[in-house]
């Protein structure tokens, strides 16, 4: 079954093609066809680039000058190249939604009443669910009859337990409002769970985990028996560690106490929040590692202390979540910094003998694109690298949708 992905940002359509179902996903034999990007949408020019897999003569990596006014634009421009590259039509598309707001949370066909939630679920993810709904609504018009499957990062969340998703704060604004912990990468967290059980060749029922996704945007997730117990993004993903530009763990009375003094609007606290804050905040460089690292290494100080401060909130997340899980069998890094800066995980797990953690140096610093151990032999738990797939996840969803309605149609 052909499936492909999308993953709408608001200036960005990422997407890929997998070939996929659910006897391909119990051989492991799935794979990968085409992987690409649409960039600087609504800009002059945007860009279009695109990876086909495979050795045949249409094999291989493409970037092109193209015309992007919107999102709909963008995906007819990715879907006439993927049917160039491809044989095969498209049998489903699969949607990452970032929010799935008070109602859901599996993987699910996206019909009136789903886009509706969706929509709903906007004030929860501002910057996000708008432009996963303007793919979906892109693909209803350019690709009409073909079954499109929301895939919700809140979903893998839903199993957090009372005491860990509760907020204290009045029951009555809780229930009103249905405050609590959403959490969110769920589909990178998710797929962290599936390779750690192939990698310890475990069964998930069996195994503790704690996964971290660190790029721009950060989370750290505790795993138990293949269901999330607790993570660090909590009602919005400014909670927790801190992040490219958000700050992660704040103490809310010194917000009020900025928009107080500073006469600041609500706006533009969330402004503040979002996109003023965290790694950028700190050094006064960049969100970008890579460059608050080069900035360190010439001498800056607020650099060097947004190193600091990063490294340290991840140590103390990881050991919490250690001791929350009583016992841990692996830990995983995933994203930009988790991949690709060895002297964050050295850090970060620095001082945790206690539980058992040893880390190999060597093995340590060659991890990078593909996955790794990094633990020592004698660590009690094992240590891996693991570049994420989230694309695979919701193909993967979204061939076990269309299979389960072929098969109540029959």
């Amino acid at each position: 079954m052909r499936i492909l992905t999308l993953n709408c940002g608001s200036s960005s359509v990422k997407f890929s093609v997998f070939e996929t179902s659910r006897i391909l996903i119990a051989k492991r034999e799935d794979r990968n066809l085409v992987r690409g990007l649409v960039e600087r949408i609504g800009q002059d020019p945007s860009f279009l680039r695109i990876r086909v897999s495979g050795s045949g003569e249409k094999s291989g990596y493409q970037r092109k000058v193209i015309a992007a006014a919107d999102h709909t634009a963008a995906i007819r421009v990715a879907l006439e190249h993927i049917s160039e590259s491809v044989e095969g039509e498209i049998e489903a598309v699969g949607h990452r939604v970032v929010h799935g707001g008070v109602k859901l949370g599996r993987s699910c066909f996206i019909d009136d009443d789903v886009e509706k939630e969706i929509e709903n679920a906007i004030d929860f993810a501002p910057l996000h669910n708008p432009h996963n709904l303007s793919g979906i609504r892109a693909i209803k018009e350019l690709l009409p009859g073909v079954p499109n499957v929301a895939t919700f990062d809140t979903g893998f969340h839903r199993t957090i337990p009372p005491h860990a998703a509760t907020y204290a704060l009045p029951r009555d604004l809780v229930q009103k409002h249905n405050l609590h912990r959403y959490g969110f990468h769920g589909l990178s967290h998710r797929y962290l769970v599936f390779r750690l059980e192939r990698l310890l060749n475990r069964s998930r029922d069996e195994l503790r985990l704690i996964t971290c996704h660190l790029g721009n945007g950060c989370s750290i997730t505790a795993v138990e028996k293949g269901r999330s117990l607790d993570t660090s993004m909590g009602f919005t993903p400014c909670e927790g560690l801190i992040m490219g530009t958000r700050p992660g763990d704040t103490d809310p009375g010194l917000l009020l106490q900025l928009m107080i003094r500073e006469n600041m609007s609500v706006q533009e606290m969330e402004t503040l929040i979002n996109r003023r804050s965290g790694l950028l905040g700190i050094s006064g460089v960049s969100n970008d590692f890579r460059e608050i690292l080069a900035a360190r290494a010439r001498g800056n100080e607020n650099a060097a202390l947004a190193v600091d401060a990063f490294c340290y909130r991840l140590k103390k997340y990881i050991g919490g979540y250690a001791a929350a899980l009583e016992h841990v069998d692996a830990i995983a890094f995933t994203g930009g910094i988790g991949e690709h800066v060895p002297e964050v995980r050295q850090r970060a797990l620095e001082g945790a003998r206690a539980f058992g953690i040893k880390i190999d140096p060597a093995a340590n610093e060659e991890a990078g694109s593909s996955e790794c151990k990094i633990s020592a032999e004698d660590s009690a738990v094992q240590v891996w690298v693991i570049p994420t797939d989230e694309e695979l996840v919701i193909a993967r969803d979204t061939a076990r949708c269309v299979e389960d309605l072929r098969m109540l149609s029959t």
